[in-house]
């Protein structure tokens, strides 16, 4: 098969910021920057007050990120007409289209990053790049939506986000054959006969794939974890690290073992709806961020999941050759010039 490459649809971010780090890197003595994290304590320090400075030079045109219920059914239009442009836009890392880079890219790097600090700062700005190639390339008209699970937690199923003509389509084929992950074929919706290229790890073609549990079995394995009452306490958490695990191993897990199919592998990128999951435990740690004074840059736990090297704002993120790595100080806040966007 031949790798198709192309220049890539958002600007070439660069780890560092500005020329001021670029000076005192390179007058300190430190050299090249390294893809891994610094072990510098001074040089941390001096990131903590640069990322201080950053956070407050706000953005001038500020996207606003809506409830998927919030959107009209021609804004809901507009965002299937931009996946779908995306699907025909041409890759950068190897075959099939822009779309399909973005699993690839999730199972390749993202999952480096699940059960450990990174998982939230890396998905933040996975996502962004997400709704950057949507604006850039496909001319979409808005922000990236969120669906709040939180308003269907007894039974998702039910949710307007599976709506045939307003939403993303429902369960896989109720006649149809097993495909990947206990799901079958999505025949509605229009996501219906989407091709998903890769399985995880392998090349195995399949149609969009769903399966969802049903009855009690719903409700405990998924229901519970996304309780409006049980997601408050998320949210109480004090430390970092506490609440990232608490969203991780509750919300984000119910939602993937509610669904099935193409969501019980990193692949899942391939389903158009696991990006408003993940604006979603975004916007959770947004509002966890901006719910006590001092959290903006609290950042704590494992660096990532293959080290027990503790995390810092000095680590970087990485996602191989689809874009410059990136620093995690550089994305937490979301009203930066970095990202430029907020939720309501």
């Amino acid at each position: 098969m031949v790798e198709v490459r192309r220049t890539r649809p958002w600007p070439r971010y660069s780890m560092v910021a500005s020329s001021t780090l670029v000076f005192f890197i390179v007058g300190c003595g430190i050299g090249t920057i390294s893809p891994f994290p610094f072990q510098d304590p001074f040089l941390d320090n001096y990131i903590q007050v640069l990322s201080a400075t950053e956070s407050s030079l706000t953005c001038t045109s500020m996207r606003v990120r809506r409830e998927w219920r919030k959107l009209s059914q021609p804004q809901r239009e507009n965002y299937f007409n931009a996946v779908h442009c995306l699907r025909k836009q041409p890759a950068i890392l190897a075959n099939g289209s822009l779309f399909d880079d973005f699993p690839y890219v999730h199972k390749a790097y993202g999952s480096y990053s699940h059960k450990s600090a990174l998982f939230l700062p890396w998905h933040r700005w996975f996502i962004h790049l997400f709704e950057e190639a949507l604006v850039t390339q496909c001319g979409y008209a808005g922000a990236l939506p969120y669906w709040d699970w939180t308003l269907d937690w007894e039974d998702i199923t039910k949710s307007p986000v599976f709506d045939p003509v307003s939403g993303f389509g429902g369960d896989g084929d109720a006649t149809g054959e097993v495909t990947v992950g206990g799901g079958r074929c999505v025949i509605d919706g229009p996501f219906a006969g989407l091709e998903a290229l890769r399985f995880d790890a392998d090349w195995a073609p399949h149609c969009l794939s769903r399966g969802f549990l049903k009855g009690k079995v719903l409700r405990k394995m998924c229901g519970e974890d996304i309780r409006p009452d049980v997601v408050a306490k998320v949210l109480e958490k004090e430390s970092f690290e506490d609440f990232m695990s608490a969203l991780e191993e509750g919300p984000h897990i119910g939602i993937s073992t509610g669904i099935r199919g193409d969501w019980v592998k990193f692949t899942v990128p391939y389903d158009p709806l696991w990006y408003l999951h993940h604006a979603q435990l975004d916007r959770l740690w947004w509002t966890w961020q901006h719910n006590a004074l001092g959290r903006a840059l609290e950042y704590d736990g494992r660096s990532n999941n293959n080290t027990s090297a503790r995390a810092k704002l000095s680590d970087t993120m990485d996602y191989g050759d689809f874009v410059s790595s990136m620093y995690v100080r550089q994305v937490m806040g979301t009203e930066s010039e970095t990202l430029c966007y907020r939720y309501v």
